[in-house]
């Protein structure tokens, strides 16, 4: 293990305790977003043909999804130890990609299917993620996440960089189907991940669990009780409702000038998958080398408000030239900023919650919350462009949506700052 903290402690401050945990946690995101980013252009190509136009329609799809799946999980995570509930929805979304790989290989690969494709890997995304990092929290104190939070986030960043490239080597050789099932081997081996890690659940640094045991408790809709009772919780829901709502906007009308401009969908499909290239380079090159200095440094807080911040200085940016390569290099810049930066950092919000908390509200918050925002977005999208707003009015629609976002960023860190201060 000597070297294994040599090589570790170039990139990262880590404890010889911590050794373990954080190789095996980024090992595990790598391959969960390595599985999740080889169907991402698919998601996103099927979405593009079935008509732009019905994309609200699709987000609407994935939020009533959401509220389906959520109680079921809410109901799991009442019943099921920490050591089963975490592997056991892994094994569920590994048995449903087995179920698209025989529906795309049979007579029935209908457009139907390949709108609940969308919908199911939409869905699947946002689920698999916010269980690993509920896990995370679980695992880690405060002082930890700060420090190791962004080095684990790198795995996910460095598995998002190997299945675009994947897809890329393989969508020709295999055919579209099967690259279902090089995704599932990655969700297996994510799986295999997990178990190692809840084997080692007790041997962080001393006191590196908030909460001894392994029973999550409480009740089916808990955590959403949890959220209506604390404000905290509330500033985050606004959060991510902030953050889905404005670059939801950005998201629809780069898909409406990309039909547009590209009437190929190999075109579209590999423009989407340079996108997530660049977005995923910056991504790693940031979660490697900023984002642990950033947080010790200047806190939480200020991490969380550089994306509203990024946010203003783009919506301005496009309002002053509203064209495609200004919108393709913004939503490079702000996917990059939010995984490397403000996702560790929203997850750091978790940290100083109880283990009911990290899982339920947590997941509520990750899926519904964050869904439902997609779904708000497509929809005040649709009307504002009914209204004759053009790129350049949407622009200027969410600049004071930007700068109250901003200001939320700045008063969660203060919150964050004093809830750690007494002890969660």
């Amino acid at each position: 293990m000597g070297v294994a903290q040599t090589a570790l402690s170039r990139v990262v401050r880590v404890d010889p305790g911590e050794v373990a945990a954080s190789l095996w946690s980024f090992a595990c995101f790598f391959c969960v977003l390595c599985g999740y980013y080889i169907l991402r252009p698919l998601r996103d190509e099927m979405g593009v043909q079935g008509g732009v136009e019905n994309l609200p329609w699709l987000f609407s799809a994935t939020f009533a999804a959401m509220l389906a799946a959520v109680p079921l999980f809410g109901w799991a995570a009442a019943r099921l130890p920490r050591r089963r509930l975490v592997p056991w929805t892994y094994l569920f979304f590994v048995a449903n990609v087995l179920v698209f790989y025989a529906l795309f290989e049979s007579a029935f690969a209908t457009p139907w299917v390949a709108r609940c494709f969308f919908v199911w890997v939409s869905v699947f995304n946002l689920f698999v993620v916010s269980v690993f990092w509920s896990l995370m929290t679980d695992l880690f104190r405060p002082e930890q996440a700060a420090r190791l939070f962004g080095f684990i986030s790198a795995g996910g960043s460095c598995g998002a960089l190997a299945g675009p490239a994947l897809t890329a080597a393989l969508a020709a050789v295999l055919g579209t189907a099967k690259l279902l099932l090089v995704s599932c081997g990655f969700l297996g081996l994510a799986l295999a991940c997990i178990y190692a890690l809840l084997r080692r659940a007790g041997t962080l640094a001393p006191g590196g669990a908030a909460e001894t045991g392994d029973r999550i408790g409480g009740t089916t809709w808990s955590g959403v009780a949890e959220i209506l009772r604390s404000p905290y919780l509330l500033g985050i829901v606004a959060y991510v409702l902030l953050y889905t709502v404005l670059y939801g906007f950005v998201y629809l009308e780069l898909a409406q000038l990309i039909a547009s401009t590209y009437p190929d969908s190999a075109e579209r499909t590999a423009l989407f998958a340079r996108v997530d290239l660049a977005v995923n380079v910056l991504t790693l090159l940031g979660q490697v080398f900023v984002v642990a200095k950033f947080v010790e440094k200047l806190g939480v807080g200020i991490a969380l408000a550089l994306l509203p911040a990024l946010g203003l200085l783009g919506f301005a940016a496009i309002g002053l030239a509203p064209v495609l390569a200004v919108l393709i290099g913004f939503q490079i810049l702000r996917r990059a900023a939010d995984y490397a930066i403000a996702r560790p950092a929203r997850e750091m919000l978790f940290t100083v919650l109880r283990r009911e908390a990290k899982y339920k509200s947590k997941n509520f918050i990750d899926t519904v919350v964050y869904r439902g925002g997609d779904a708000a977005s497509g929809w005040v999208y649709a009307a504002l462009k009914g209204l004759g707003l053009g790129l350049a009015g949407l622009a200027a629609a969410a600049i004071p949506g930007a700068i109250l976002w901003l200001a939320l960023g700045l008063l969660l860190g203060r919150q964050h700052r004093r809830l750690q201060s007494q002890g969660g």
